[in-house]
């Protein structure tokens, strides 16, 4: 190709020269410039887009006198050794249980029998996949596969992990009445089945970006919000208080971490109901 560059009319020398000085560069953008594929379905996991969306900007001082320690485990962990864990001082536990209509966790007898066994409160969390099937679908699809709850002292209530889509667009296509339609579906099915409010995982910014900063279900639905920093920051409308809050997805052990907004008895409260 060279050879046929330098063969051009002499007039034509100083673009051949261009092109030629170009060809590395024209050889390597492709590869470097690929998009990174879309995750496999099944391996999101709660706060999978915070870091993306959000970053992290540092970790909160040890306030363990006023809030409980927690952790938040998928798939991804594998299978988790709680003895560890509950001797770091972690007192309770959520484990994803589904996803969508399409996944359950093959980790998640592990995960949430083995932090009961050590001595946690558990509870298990849905990841939210609305573009592909109903919020009561959905709720009911948890229910049946490891998300329900029992008046055990012991068991927490199911969380709604509902923010980025990490398979396509943020708000899965949706807009903000509609999205806020599917989470009404999703939370009133499974209150419907459990008799319990199911607590809603989200970031205040995808709430604000997907469901118009909706206030309504401050009134019944706990709040766990995401947000890796000193501070749980400014919370979605609504609320006045979250009940737990994601700090970090780099903690000892596991990574994801949490606290609960009160001491151990408040965590007994809230599976309690």
């Amino acid at each position: 190709m060279l050879r046929a560059l330098r063969a051009l009319h002499p007039r034509r020398h100083f673009l051949a020269g261009l092109l030629i000085a170009a060809l590395p560069l024209a050889l390597t953008t492709p590869a470097s410039a690929e998009t990174a594929p879309s995750p496999a379905r099944g391996t999101a996991r709660m706060g999978m887009g915070v870091l993306t969306h959000d970053g992290q900007s540092g970790v909160p001082a040890d306030t363990r006198a006023a809030h409980t320690e927690g952790v938040d485990v998928s798939s991804h962990q594998g299978n988790v050794d709680w003895p560890t864990l509950w001797g770091s001082g972690v007192r309770w536990a959520y484990a994803k249980a589904t996803e969508g209509t399409y996944y359950t966790n093959p980790y998640h007898a592990q995960q949430y029998n083995g932090s009961y066994d050590v001595g946690m409160i558990r509870g298990a969390y849905h990841f939210a996949t609305p573009d592909t099937a109903a919020g009561a679908t959905q709720a009911d699809y948890f229910v049946d596969h490891g998300g329900g709850w029992s008046q055990d002292g012991r068991t927490l209530p199911g969380v709604l992990d509902i923010e980025w889509n990490p398979y396509g667009d943020a708000c899965y296509g949706k807009t903000q009445s509609a999205m806020v339609s599917w989470i009404r579906d999703f939370l009133n099915q499974y209150k419907a089945r459990t008799g319990r409010n199911a607590v809603i995982y989200t970031a205040t910014s995808w709430w604000t970006q997907c469901t118009g900063d909706h206030a309504a279900f401050a009134a019944a639905n706990p709040l766990w919000i995401a947000r890796y920093a000193p501070t749980a920051g400014t919370l979605p409308t609504g609320w006045s208080s979250y009940t737990m809050w994601q700090y970090t997805s780099s903690g000892p052990t596991v990574g994801d971490h949490d606290k609960f907004n009160g001491a151990l008895d408040r965590v007994v409260a809230l599976a309690n109901g």
